[in-house]
């Protein structure tokens, strides 16, 4: 009888991958990110571990979007105070923080548990081309 290999946690190490996010489309970039921090291009992959994957993505700030979405996609949020709900649009969102677009949407592509909150930690997010985790040695993660 054949029996499922499950890695234990302490037998999985630190990976770091390097993306460019430059001339990408915002949904197509988050969608491999999100792949890569989950490891579910890997054989190893188990959906309630942790994978201890690590993304770096670089030039955050020049994200492209399809159609109107720079004028028309809302971002909301609300303070909890009476009249605190305030909108702001992915155009003035890019110019202000780049780096909020691209975690917003990796974000919403992972599960909606506890697990979500550790990998997310793991997502590095610079709006230039230089970037702070290169101690870690991020291999190029190339497009698929």
């Amino acid at each position: 009888m054949f029996k499922t290999y499950i890695p234990k946690m302490s037998e999985k190490k630190t990976e770091w991958y390097l993306v460019d996010a430059k001339d990408e489309v915002l949904g197509r970039l988050a969608s491999r990110v999100a792949t890569i921090l989950r490891a579910k291009d890997t054989v190893e992959f188990t959906p309630h571990q942790d994978s201890m994957r690590g993304v770096v993505v670089i030039n955050a700030s020049q994200i492209k979007v399809t159609g109107k979405k720079l004028k028309q996609k809302t971002y909301p949020r609300y303070s909890g105070y009476p009249g605190g709900f305030k909108e702001e649009t992915l155009e003035n969102l890019l110019k202000k923080k780049p780096e909020e677009v691209i975690r917003h949407a990796v974000k919403g592509m992972l599960p909606k548990t506890k697990l979500s909150d550790m990998i997310i930690k793991r997502l590095k997010i610079y709006a230039g081309s230089e970037h702070q985790q290169a101690a870690q040695k991020p291999k190029s993660a190339s497009a698929s």
